[in-house]
């Protein structure tokens, strides 16, 4: 690709910026699409009809009691306070005032940003549980269908912008922290980021909550309170290195701990049948799942919903006192450790056993104690008379990826063992109820477990399991029949739940092929037959009687000559014996080594097999699914397969994180509108060619740019100009995300530039800063040296005063949703270039584009319908497509 392609993007924003912003408007919100339902009318017209402001009123709380629970906002409340244009100055400054004083996490002598942050969170908070109980009042009342969201990540980032910029209170909090002596920027500043997450499905998540909220859909996430999240990340001369998280050392002031939601939780143990019939799940090992929630408040309505986070723990009479006293410290709290651990990080490592038990123990504590909560919530508002029918009228439970899957056998062995439902009704009723997004098409990220580890950890589970995969056999059998052995051998292989593992007993048979023989001898002449039926050889047979008796009539050795003689009673030949008993363990050792394949668990195939509906997260990955990695599920049940290509919410991604664009925005399109209704962005189209626009936008860019440019002083320590092109890549570390080319691409552009003279490289080349961001899998070697590779490079080019400022590159420290807040918005060019077909959405690439950046990528995931958006023109388009990935690695392998 040439240069010069990209020579004017560090001085002109160009049409292209503005038209690539205005084009996004399909992709950018959740639920855009499906809005018709009669519940969504209901909601709007009953809950939400009223005016979009806040829906509360602080008051001078400072010299008041705190709000009771009984002092719930009502209807009619709300209904009048809506005609207020929200909370004055005064009111803000006195409810901060207060929770320093009376809700303090610091010492009372000073009023440092710190303390104001948590003071400020939790006045904010005050407002949100307002709002949060009036909502879920509301949907008590309705009885309304709910959708559960369950996810091992929550990549929420910073929460105190995005609550008081939903609340629309952004004004009132600035001045009232102005006023205490403290800038707003700065006491947001304050904030960790909420550890909860990693990448792309954990921000995935949290978009999804935001926009679930805005849009008033009755909705709920669940998911994990990690403690240390999944590492900070720290840079040093040998790459990267992992530190722990300590982003809930000072305390989370969003979360409310909820000390009568619990539920138990089981491991291991064993299964015996009642006197009742039903199976039991007796010993083992027990813990309680104890509740956390946080609010998530949606854009200018009254719709709180809910993040239920678990935390674990065991009851205090499993702390052994007798074995503490006894001195026994590790004995006594080993229950304790064994329960907390499970909340301790995101995605432990797994090469150990150890490492995928706790997994595997995460991910079950999620789907039980979520799903316990969900059926008790389900039957407190069914009230005395409860119908199981009903439940999937009334509950939607999303799997987010195949980490939560244990929700399928869960939620039957609770009807069935709890409930006291039928195989038949709990089956039917899962299937109606769960639904399943598939993220991956990588082979090594469709999860599978070792049978073996399962049956031990969760014994009745694998039972259902069991029984979910008969079902499945019997369906397949049914659907195609026997007649073609090898091919229903071959949908067998593919769909079934369990790898390696024999068919169920009513299908033992199913491929066992009888050999029959040709020529039938009759009996009398059997006896004058061999073994195999072929007629005796009477001269032959008589031969080998006597080499028997000859063998037999050897001499014997004496018993003191018999440590020298071999097995015969000759003389040994140690040399020779050496040799055949390297044989014999050579042999052994080969026996060792071919070993039978192991017996696994396909949980994306428990996935398509337990849900109604299964969505990929793009056009091209939802293709790749249905044509590819489930495609004989497609065949079996096409009705099931769907894409929902992923979205992000506007307000995080431009409103809140680029408050100079947002201004540029609204102002010329004369409406805030936008934020909820991006179709409206289309509009700007008739203004791209406007000087006065472009203008702003490049004053807007430069802005966002000085901030990044005193951020990379700030974390590493070099200096960067804010007039060179910033071209960035910002994401996991993988090697499918391709970093390891970009860098090589930036190595050979260094290069070229040594290679000339000053003047022709000023020439030749724009200036261009380079930014890399995102964390390495702590056990993923690879993409550790491939970190370690870039910190390297950037060492080497930034100290050479030849290149200048004609070239710089970042590596920049602990990539979480805060640092993409900054980035982002300052970004010209940005880099997504996966492996064509590997991606199965990506959503940054939505956020650059929505920010005024070109992009340039493979035809993959999301990229495929940004293009068709933007306009090919205004997309660098880079590398193979999607089909021709197989020609092209079929060649490499051959050679060429």
């Amino acid at each position: 690709m040439a240069v010069s392609q990209f020579s004017s993007m560090s001085t002109r924003p160009s049409e292209a910026l503005v038209q690539c912003t205005s084009s996004l408007s399909r992709f950018i919100e959740f639920g855009s699409r499906n809005r018709t339902s009669k519940q969504k009318l209901l909601l709007i017209r009953t809950f939400n009809s009223r005016p979009p402001t806040t829906s509360f009123c602080i008051k001078c709380v400072s010299s008041q009691p705190s709000p009771k629970t009984k002092d719930r906002v009502t209807e009619e409340d709300t209904s009048s306070s809506q005609n207020s244009s929200g909370p004055d100055t005064a009111s803000v400054a006195s409810s901060i005032q207060y929770h320093a004083e009376f809700t303090p996490l610091f010492s009372p002598e000073k009023f440092e940003p710190p303390k104001a942050f948590f003071a400020t969170a939790q006045s904010v908070r005050d407002s949100l549980i307002i709002n949060w109980n009036s909502t879920y009042e509301y949907y008590e009342r309705l009885n309304v269908k709910q959708a559960y969201y369950l996810s091992m990540e929550f990549l929420q980032g910073r929460a105190l912008l995005n609550a008081i910029g939903n609340l629309g209170l952004t004004g009132a909090y600035a001045e009232a922290l102005s006023k205490l002596g403290q800038s707003l920027e700065n006491v947001v500043s304050q904030e960790p980021d909420a550890a909860l997450g990693n990448g792309g499905l954990g921000r995935l998540a949290s978009c999804f909550l935001d926009s679930m909220a805005t849009l008033n859909y009755p909705a709920w996430g669940y998911g994990l309170r990690y403690k240390y999240g999944l590492f900070k990340q720290r840079i040093t001369k040998d790459g990267q290195e992992e530190v722990a998280e300590d982003w809930l050392e000072l305390g989370n002031p969003w979360e409310i701990e909820r000390n009568d939601v619990s539920y138990p939780v089981k491991f291991y143990g064993k299964i015996v049948p009642g006197s009742d019939g039903k199976s039991h799940w007796i010993g083992g090992e027990d813990i309680k799942a104890v509740a956390y929630d946080i609010p998530i408040p949606g854009y200018k309505t009254k719709t709180t919903i809910n993040l239920r986070l678990w935390s674990t723990m065991v009851p205090s009479e499993d702390f052994d006192l007798s074995a503490f006293n006894a001195g026994d410290h590790t004995k006594a709290a080993e229950a304790l450790t064994n329960a907390e651990k499970i909340c301790y990080i995101l995605y432990p490592g797994d090469e150990s056993v150890e490492g995928k038990v706790l997994r595997l123990k995460q991910q079950y504590t999620l789907c039980s104690a979520s799903l316990q909560d969900i059926i008790a919530r389900f039957e407190k508002r069914s009230g005395a008379n409860v119908n199981w029918e009903e439940f999937p009228e009334k509950v939607a439970v999303q799997m987010n990826d195949t980490h939560p899957t244990l929700c399928i056998p869960e939620l039957i062995r609770i009807l069935i063992d709890l409930k006291g439902l039928s195989w038949k009704e709990a089956w039917n009723i899962t299937q109606r109820t769960v639904a399943y997004t598939n993220h991956t098409v990588l082979p090594e990220a469709l999860e599978k477990w070792s049978f073996e580890l399962m049956q031990k950890l969760l014994p009745r589970h694998m039972e259902i399991i069991e029984m979910i995969d008969e079902e499945l056999v019997h369906t397949i059998v049914s659907e195609y029949g026997t007649a073609d052995p090898d091919l229903l051998e071959k949908r067998l292989k593919e769909t079934r739940i369990l790898e390696n593992v024999d068919l169920p007993a009513t299908f033992a048979d199913l491929f066992v092929k009888t050999k029959e023989s040709t020529d039938v001898v009759p009996d009398d002449e059997l006896e004058n037959c061999d073994e195999e039926g072929g007629p005796v050889d009477e001269e032959l047979e008589s031969a080998q009687e006597d080499g028997v008796l000859e063998e037999e009539s050897t001499d014997v050795v004496p018993d003191d000559e018999l440590e020298n003689c071999d097995e015969e009673g000759g003389p040994v030949d140690e040399e020779l014996e050496s040799e055949q008993e390297d044989d014999v363990l050579e042999e052994e050792k080969e026996a060792e080594a071919v070993q039978e394949p192991p017996q696994l668990v396909r949980m994306a195939n428990l996935c398509v097999v337990g849900s109604h509906a299964v969505n990929g997260v793009a056009e091209i990955h939802s293709e790749i699914v249905t044509n590819e990695v489930f495609n004989e599920f497609y065949k079996l049940w096409p009705e099931k397969f769907q894409n929902k290509t992923n979205g992000v919410t506007p307000r995080r991604w431009i409103r809140f994180c680029n408050p100079d664009l947002s201004s540029i925005l609204t102002s010329w399109l004369g409406t805030e509108d936008w934020v909820t209704n991006t179709g409206k962005l289309a509009e700007l189209r008739k203004f791209a060619d406007n000087e006065d626009l472009q203008s702003q936008f490049r004053a807007a860019k430069r802005n966002n740019k000085m901030k990044v440019v005193s951020f990379i002083k700030e974390k590493t320590g070099y200096s960067v100009s804010p007039d060179a092109m910033f071209d960035i890549q910002v994401k996991r570390i993988h090697e499918y995300k391709r970093q390891l080319m970009n860098i090589l691409g930036i190595v050979y552009r260094y290069k070229k530039m040594k290679e000339m003279s000053a003047v022709e490289r000023k020439a030749k080349f724009v200036p261009r800063v380079c930014i890399f961001g995102g964390k390495a899998f702590a056990t993923y070697v690879q993409a550790k040296r491939i970190v370690k590779f870039i910190t390297d490079v950037g060492a080497t080019v930034n100290h050479d005063p030849e290149i200048g400022d004609l070239l710089k590159v970042i590596f920049v420290p602990d990539y979480n949703v805060s640092v993409a807040e900054l980035l982002i918005p300052a970004s010209e060019l940005s880099q997504h270039i996966s492996t064509a077909g590997m991606e199965a959405s990506g959503t940054s690439n939505m956020k650059f584009a929505m920010n005024g950046c070109i992009l340039i990528g493979t035809l993959d995931g999301a990229n495929v319908e940004i293009r068709q958006e933007v306009g090919e023109e205004n997309f660098f388009l880079f590398g193979a497509r999607a089909h021709e990935i197989a020609g092209l690695r079929k060649e490499r392998s051959e050679g060429k």
